[in-house]
């Protein structure tokens, strides 16, 4: 079994670059049958590369091939229907799909990937291991598909994977680890990399992030943040919450470690006004011991120093500043500071930054007010019977997030073997909600006529709402409730 450390993607990879090209560059690398391995991540994706030196005659019409499997679980055992092995379709080797595993050496059929799911490339040109053009394979797997989340320090990512390779000349069909399609005990450990540089212009002067967004990015005001298009992390007028980290500017602590600092205290206050107070906290964060992350832990010593974290350490979140549950501070405005000192706790000049963030960790309410058919309430469970095929049944539905900080509602009908059809979904716009948004009340669904049902069936009507609240690392919050009533034609 191998160990690789994947490293951090700074641009999106759309899989048309060669493995020259910078995108690649400083990619984690391992030996797979006939080649090698390059893998790189961000925030949503893992981007790999299958790199076959060996495969020097273009056998594009061959049905050449490769398996990418995942233990999705991480468990060493074969999970039917859950772990997952990705590859090209037959005869379509820009298409992706991929099968669910069922047991050793049996799988579902193909499922093809969704429009927002994995893709793959296939390309037959050079690359840094040889100038001679052969195949190279290029694959991007939404991390959520593999069970991968890259949120807080308590464990670092990782993934268990395999690899196979196949084409007809030269004739090259192996796996690694060989036992592959048989177990997944001896499958290899990847460990993704949340250490992005946020790009200089965007990063705050000392703390440079909350997570992933740039401290210059949440509104000094209101505490809430909004990301630029495009950038690896969406907010937009996003409040804080559950576990945060805040990340230190990486070059300014460098030259602070350079300048003799060897600790220094967070600074804490609720609201904009008033005294800072030495806030504590304790975290633990893994450091790479040449073999794997083993546990470091940090926490505020009797006189709320933390001690500087080395330079010379990979930790698996660096210049991470401090970790805390914000779930303990009370919703609405806080404040941060951060202050070093050197050895003899006399304090070290650093750019002055006061840091303010909106915490909120409640979640939005809702409720089905009501299902009627005809006019009349249908209760949970009841047997509708539907009078023709034009007949339906309408709702009314209830969100609210008395703080304004709503993101979206969807209203999603389910049946069957995992059908499913919209009747209604919303997401917040600063165009048509403002600066807030509470949600609906006694809304009306479908606006006009009835909501005719697809099929004679028992269904199950998910009314669920998303927080526009952000850990620094994505979107959390979400809630939702569900009713079933049976439906007869």
């Amino acid at each position: 079994m191998s160990t690789l450390l994947s490293t951090w993607a700074d641009t999106p990879i759309t899989l048309s670059e060669t493995l020259s090209n910078a995108v690649w560059a400083g990619a984690a690398q391992m030996p797979i049958p006939g080649g090698f391995l390059y893998v790189k991540n961000d925030a949503g994706f893992l981007y790999a590369a299958m790199d076959i030196t060996a495969e020097t005659v273009n056998n594009s019409g061959n049905n050449d091939s490769f398996a990418f499997a995942f233990d999705k679980d991480r468990n060493g055992n074969i999970t039917p229907h859950y772990d997952v092995s990705y590859s090209p379709y037959p005869g379509q080797p820009n298409k992706m799909c991929h099968q669910l595993t069922l047991a050793p050496s049996e799988w579902t059929g193909l499922i093809t990937e969704t429009v927002n799911g994995a893709i793959c490339h296939q390309a037959f040109e050079a690359s840094p291991h040889s100038a001679v053009n052969h195949r190279i394979w290029k694959v991007k797997i939404p991390l959520a598909d593999i069970n991968v989340s890259l949120n807080g320090s308590n464990l670092p990512p990782y993934a268990k994977f395999g690899v196979s390779t196949y084409c007809v000349s030269p004739a090259i069909n192996a796996s690694t680890p060989v036992d592959l399609s048989q177990s997944s005990a001896n499958f290899h450990t990847l460990f993704f990399s949340r250490s992005p540089q946020i790009p200089a212009a965007l990063a705050g002067p000392v703390i440079a992030s909350v997570g992933f967004i740039p401290t210059t990015q949440i509104n000094a005001a209101t505490g809430l943040a909004t990301t630029n298009a495009g950038y690896r992390v969406w907010a937009l007028n996003s409040a804080f919450g559950g576990t945060l980290d805040l990340i230190g500017n990486q070059v300014q602590m460098g030259l602070l470690s350079a300048g003799g600092v060897t600790k220094y205290k967070i600074l804490h206050r609720a609201g904009t006004s008033g005294a800072f107070a030495d806030f504590r906290s304790s975290w633990y964060n893994y450091v790479w011991n040449g073999t794997t992350y083993e546990y470091d832990m940090f926490s505020a010593d009797a006189s709320n120093y933390y001690v500087m974290p080395s330079p010379a350490k990979d930790y698996s979140i660096k210049q991470l500043l401090v970790e805390f549950n914000s779930a303990l501070l009370a919703k609405g405005l806080h404040q941060f500071q951060v202050l070093f000192y050197n050895a003899a706790n006399v304090v070290v000049g650093a750019p002055a930054q006061t840091v303010t963030i909106f915490i909120d960790n409640n979640l939005p309410s809702v409720k089905i007010d009501s299902i009627k058919h005809g006019g009349i309430a249908v209760q949970a469970c009841d047997i509708v019977k539907m009078a023709n095929p034009s007949d339906g049944i309408v709702f009314t539905i209830d969100v609210n997030d008395p703080d304004g900080n709503l993101g979206s509602i969807d209203f999603t009908a389910g049946w069957g073997y995992g059908q499913s059809k919209n009747i209604f979904n919303l997401a917040y716009t600063v165009a048509g909600m403002g600066a807030s948004w509470h949600g609906v009340n006694a809304k009306l669904l479908p606006a006009s006529g009835v909501w005719v049902p697809p099929a004679k069936c028992a269904y199950g009507f998910c009314l669920s709402a998303t927080s526009r609240t952000t850990n620094g690392y994505g979107n959390i919050g979400y809630t939702s409730i569900t009713e079933y009533i049976t439906i007869d034609m």
